[in-house]
């Protein structure tokens, strides 16, 4: 259990000393990730720094004090490699350079120096699931290379003259899974989109050169990767059919010959050791979509990656006995491996929460504070400190996700949840940049703005920062004491970590306590009663911290 001193303890290398106050380890590590707060950055949503209405590398540059005074540990930057966009950005055709949309490779060391000053670490995208179609490696494979072709999974076609698919797979963005390189030509696997083929992982050129790729950004000051499609990389054996019909869809955790082949440990066993050669706790982050958390705990064995996100948590509803089993089950399955579980409510793939779970932004707030006091890590998404809803009237003409526009797609669509954010009252965009926006912003979006939440001590803003101060100053948070679960009315989510105590209503009716559980010392919501002798009510959809004496 790892306990906190009030003083944080010196990292070694480029990275910042830890924003968390965290107590050394055996071996004089603060292991500074097993609790930290990590806030993903989509960048061309986040801020605008040249005014062409796309974020970039100086716009969050200029707002890193925004996430310092919000209370984070780390920054989580999605894609900013050389790319045509086809799928904004997570189609890699330079693992090394900066596409010039986001800035230039010095934008990055900046970004990154400037994080660390802040006391800010920084995490950036890796995609080694597939290339772009214009990666230097694919171009040479269509232009007949044997060496490159054997990097992507070439396969001849069945039925008459091959022109039938290798096998049944289908696109995660909707339609088959494999394109044919030319009408005589063999077929080119794609999980996702045409502009996206799949790396052969069997191949040891691939490995080398993604050792390289981690080493190159870790030169740079990076403190660690969160890995695209980490459940990917390796097919099965022969690539067989599934024997479904129907779109595959990202978000399932079904079996499948394409996702969490055990292959893939293997891979990540050697990223780790590229990890540890490096000062300071350089660390992985898994985006492993797994049938149960115990697949899911595989991949933060002792020697392979340090963390992964939580999906089994993400997709549980709003309903206490439903959050419980996924607690349960997530904290003995990674505890059972020595490895932290990660809490993560909304993301740049999904529906934004207060959306997604109902009941406005009351349900939202109420889900932010039983997440942040989990044992572990939490992950947030840009916006979610402002409340942000996800945006469902977007014109087709404006929508860019390419799953929009393969056969009707995924039906939850990703556009609605990468709406620029709004910094201010008015202007233009809302202050996301001296211009418009990439994607329109909503009418009266000002009103949930930075500037217009800073100091209401009744916004979603303050609560958030609030939050993050109490749980970096509370040292049974985070990664320290357990959680004891304790009884609680039908509906009511309620535990124990040492002194502090949460409970959560899910439901939309009011719940009594038995007995007040002591002070309080934040609240999603209005806690009647909750100075009264002998008991406390909970409004519906609130979740409540105490103190006990």
């Amino acid at each position: 259990m790892n306990q906190h001193s009030s003083t944080a303890d010196p990292v070694d290398g480029p990275g910042p000393a830890p924003s968390r106050a965290a107590a050394p380890s055996a071996h004089g590590a603060t292991r500074w990730w097993r609790d930290a707060v990590i806030y993903q950055v989509y960048p061309r949503s986040f801020a605008d720094g040249n005014g062409d209405g796309m974020g970039d590398l100086a716009g969050a540059r200029a707002r890193l004090p925004h996430l310092a005074a919000l209370g984070v540990d780390a920054v989580w930057l999605s894609p900013f490699y050389a790319s045509p966009q086809a799928d904004a950005g997570y189609d890699v055709a330079d693992y090394r350079t900066v596409d010039p949309v986001f800035g230039t490779l010095d934008d990055a060391g900046a970004l990154i120096a400037e994080a660390h000053r802040l006391g800010l670490r920084v995490l950036v995208d890796v995609v080694p699931n597939h290339s772009s179609d214009r990666h230097a490696w694919f171009r040479a494979a269509l232009a007949g290379d044997p060496a490159a072709r054997a990097r992507y999974h070439f396969r001849p076609g069945k039925g008459p003259d091959g022109q039938l698919p290798p096998n049944d797979w289908e696109s995660v963005f909707g339609g088959p899974a494999w394109t044919r390189e030319s009408p005589d030509g063999e077929w080119y696997l794609h999980l996702f989109a045409p502009e996206q083929p799949d790396f052969d992982w069997d191949n040891p050129a691939v490995r080398d050169e993604f050792r390289s790729v981690l080493r190159f950004w870790l030169d740079l000051g990076v403190d660690g990767f969160r890995i695209d499609v980490a459940h990917g990389l390796v097919k099965a054996p022969g690539l067989p059919d599934t024997g479904r019909t129907g779109q595959v869809e990202l978000l399932g955790s079904a079996p499948l010959p394409f996702f969490d082949q055990d292959g893939v440990h293997d891979i990540y066993r050697s990223w780790r050791r590229v990890l540890d050669e490096y000062p300071g706790e350089r660390i992985g982050v898994a985006e492993a979509w797994t049938p149960d958390a115990r697949r899911t705990a595989l991949y933060v064995r002792g020697d392979e990656l340090h963390q992964a996100f939580n999906f089994h948590y993400l997709n549980a509803g709003w309903d206490a006995g439903e959050l419980r089993a996924v607690v349960d089950e997530s904290l003995g399955s990674l505890g059972a491996v020595g490895a932290p579980s990660t809490w993560v409510l909304s993301n740049h793939d999904v529906v934004r929460h207060r959306t997604r779970l109902g009941g406005g932004s009351g349900r939202a707030r109420a889900a932010t504070l039983l997440m942040l006091a989990l044992p572990g890590s939490a992950y947030l998404y840009q916006g979610e400190e402002l409340g942000l809803p996800e945006v469902t009237e977007l014109p087709d003409a404006a929508r860019q996700d390419p799953s929009f526009f393969r056969d009707n797609g995924q039906d939850g669509l990703r556009d609605g949840c990468r709406v620029p954010l709004p910094w201010e009252e008015s202007g233009p965009s809302y202050g996301f940049g001296p211009g418009g926006s990439w994607l329109p912003q909503p009418a009266g979006w000002g009103a949930l703005s930075v500037a217009a939440q800073t100091g209401d001590p009744h916004s979603t803003l303050e609560l958030y920062r609030t939050a993050l101060r109490l749980r970096r100053e509370r040292p049974e948070l985070g990664d320290g004491e357990p959680l004891e679960w304790l009884h609680a009315p039908d509906g009511v989510l309620a535990f124990r970590r040492g002194s502090f105590v949460c409970t959560a209503n899910t439901a939309a009716e009011p719940r009594e306590l038995d007995a007040a559980p002591g002070e309080v010392l934040l609240a999603g919501g209005p806690a009647e009663g909750a100075g009264a002798v002998g008991g406390a009510v909970l409004p519906g959809d609130t979740t409540v911290w105490w103190a006990r004496g």
